[in-house]
């Protein structure tokens, strides 16, 4: 396997999460790797995430943070297990008044979390060396 550096990614606007989309793509989460701060404005989700970009094979613990989130709801995430698992679909944007609007993290099953923001403010980062996996998700047409 060739070596590829890890993924630094930083949004700003709804084009730019739409990359962070792309890479979050079929990332799992427990809901344990969930933390709002809300004082310090921040939304933090750590994940395993599927390397599309390496041509798949490998996984990586990654961590996505939202800046400005001034409220965080969920729907069809129970908080209490800690352990339940979250497969990440897609990361979107919905404007509100602008800057802001609502960064919704749409999950297999139909459960999403929602972040009220004041701007579009958010970072990926890998964290951990890639391992190989021998599962590659797959998706029904």
């Amino acid at each position: 396997m060739a070596k590829t550096a890890p993924l630094r990614l930083l949004a700003q606007d709804a084009d730019d999460l739409a990359i962070i989309s792309a890479a979050m793509q079929d990332a799992v989460a427990k809901v344990g790797d969930i933390s709002y701060e809300p004082k310090a404005r921040l939304l933090t989700v750590a994940f395993n995430r599927f390397c599309w970009e390496a041509g798949g094979h490998e996984r990586v613990r990654s961590g996505v943070q939202f800046g400005g989130v001034l409220q965080v709801q969920t729907r069809k995430i129970r908080k209490g297990a800690r352990d339940a698992v979250l497969d990440v679909l897609a990361v979107t944007f919905e404007p509100g008044e602008a800057p802001g609007g609502t960064i919704t993290i749409s999950c297999a099953g139909g459960g999403d979390l929602r972040a009220v923001v004041e701007c579009v403010d958010a970072v990926l980062a890998d964290v951990s060396q890639r391992w190989p996996t021998p599962r590659t998700p797959a998706h029904q047409d």
